[in-house]
């Protein structure tokens, strides 16, 4: 194989599989902001977005290509010359460019959703590659559907676009439908029995509709993958694509089995979780590995007292290693500046994407309320979008709850720079708090989803809610953060709001249609 056969790359596809997500899509600025926390993670690979998919998705690829200097950044395309121009002009400021082509491969995406018979497949699939060779060297070729495809035919298709320059074939698991022993066969015989496929690396990416997905792609390394295709928090289409942090710590930790590893600095996934989850207002389940707050908890008795004797007992992983510190007061209200802003580096926060000033401040009136600040506290404060034009601000909330009067909320806020206020009354104090804020935002937004997390123990916990809206054909998620969930609330809904404004601006800008291609 072109590279060593003790590590296996990182392809983070966080920003275009992740995004696909239901209410994870990023703006440009928050792309910037996960990109180059992929940087200090040692990722090999970052796939940026579909370039040919919107304005809005081509420029969130060309600020990433210019922004991180070490990962290749690539751009999604199919096979279309139109795809292929953009994607290469999105990627030209990259330090490392890439480009990543796709077509299916399964009879059934031929017959039902390409129309095309299986030379014309491959014509089409030689001729992008070929295209794109003529520009850039770092080509990536993905066979969608692959787990449910000919394998004679797979050979095939991948023999005929190495020998068209690609340098990286993808054998994508689209619809999670692979299991691991198949999945370890696929990849031995691809790389045995496809015309030049030891001279390539071959790739897994895996999505997890039968929570198979980590498992798939560690049988993949298994079978001779060199490249695992991945997410932070394993966000994706549908049920999700394979957790990085999963498929990373395992292969750390039971080097001994796989007897490879990965160039991932590991003590960042936790801020990298913790980032990303900040960003898109998805909450991290309690139990998922890895990164979740009951990953190193222990509750059993039994549990604790070996732990207390030797953790290795109950832990096959040290928190450290992940870059979790113990929920312990870092931080008081007496604390300075100084040591505010080196607490956020340890943690992984790039002070130059937030206003420090601002969120000292809010850290002051945080300490000011609470007794203890947890490192996701601070993490809750960082997280500040700068991308998205405030037309709306909150200003005050007040509400009013008894068993004997409906709960009511009167909602100060400023539209334009101009401060109004307006009450409203509601099934629920929440209700009637978002019954004001539309009112005065003059909109009827569909409430899609509406989640609050406690981010930190306590009863003067930080409470963290994120919402869906959809207003029209648009939809667009808040979040807010605050000790009051009502406050917090009002703070999601209109963080939401001056979301669907900011889209639509965009769209009547660009007065264009949006490409949404699921792509591998």
């Amino acid at each position: 194989m072109v590279d060593q056969a003790d590590w296996v790359k990182i392809f983070d596809t966080t920003l275009r599989d992740g995004e696909q997500s239901p209410g994870c899509t990023m703006n440009v600025q928050e792309k910037l902001a996960v990109a180059q926390q992929l940087e200090l993670l040692g990722v090999d690979v970052i796939e940026a977005g579909f370039a040919a998919a919107s304005p809005g998705d081509f420029e969130a690829v060309k600020r990433v290509a210019a922004a991180v200097k070490i990962p290749v950044v690539l751009s999604l395309s199919r096979t279309r010359e139109a795809d292929i121009e953009r994607a290469l002009a999105a990627v030209d400021g990259a330090a490392n460019p890439g480009i990543h082509i796709f077509i299916a491969t399964s009879d059934l995406h031929l017959e039902q959703k390409l129309g095309m018979s299986r030379q014309e497949v491959i014509d089409a699939a030689v001729w992008a590659v070929s295209l794109a060779k003529r520009n850039i060297d770092y080509i990536e070729f993905s066979a969608e559907d692959a787990s449910r495809s000919d394998v004679d035919y797979l050979c095939e298709v991948f023999g005929e676009v190495i020998r068209a320059g690609a340098t990286v074939c993808n054998v994508p698991d689209t619809t999670g439908y692979a299991v691991p022993e198949k999945t370890r066969a696929l990849f031995a015989r691809l790389e045995a029995d496809t015309p030049g496929g030891d001279k390539i690396v071959w790739s897994a990416h895996c999505h997890n509709d039968l929570g198979l997905a980590t498992s798939n792609s560690l049988a993949a390394v298994e079978g001779g993958a060199r490249q695992v295709e991945c997410t932070i928090n394993g966000i994706g289409e549908r049920a999700g694509n394979t957790s990085m942090e999963e498929v990373v710590m395992a292969l750390r930790t039971r080097k001994d089995h796989f007897g490879v590893g990965t160039r991932i600095n590991t003590r960042q996934i936790y801020p990298a979780s913790q980032k990303l989850s900040q960003i898109i207002g998805v909450p991290i389940a309690p139990t998922k590995p890895v990164v979740g707050a009951n990953a190193f908890a222990h509750e059993a008795g039994i549990h604790q007292d070996g732990v207390l004797k030797n953790v290795a007992t109950y832990e096959i992983m040290r928190p450290e290693d992940v870059g979790l510190q113990s929920n312990s007061l870092v931080l008081g209200k007496h604390s300075g500046r100084h040591a505010f802003a080196n607490r956020l580096r340890e943690l992984g926060v790039d002070l130059e994407t937030i206003d420090v000033n601002d969120a000292f401040a809010r850290f002051k009136d945080l300490a000011d309320k609470k007794k203890e600040v947890y490192d996701e506290d601070l993490f809750a404060i960082a997280a500040k979008d700068t991308d998205v034009p405030q037309l709306y601000r909150l200003v005050n909330v007040e509400i009013s709850s008894s068993l004997r009067t409906a709960p009511g909320a009167t909602v100060a806020m400023t539209v334009e720079g101009v401060e109004r206020s307006n009450s409203a009354e509601g099934d629920g104090v929440v209700d009637a708090c978002y019954k004001a804020i539309t009112e005065l935002a003059g909109v009827e937004p569909k409430l899609e989803r509406y989640q609050v997390e406690a981010i930190t123990g306590g009863t003067d916990a930080i409470g963290h809610v994120s919402c869906v809206i959809r207003i029209d054909d648009i939809v667009v998620r808040g979040h807010g953060s605050h000790t009051d969930v009502i406050m917090a609330s009002a703070f999601a809904l209109v963080d939401a709001l001056n979301r669907y404004e900011s889209r639509r601006m965009r769209r009547e800008e660009t007065n264009g249609e949006t490409v949404r291609e699921v792509g591998p």
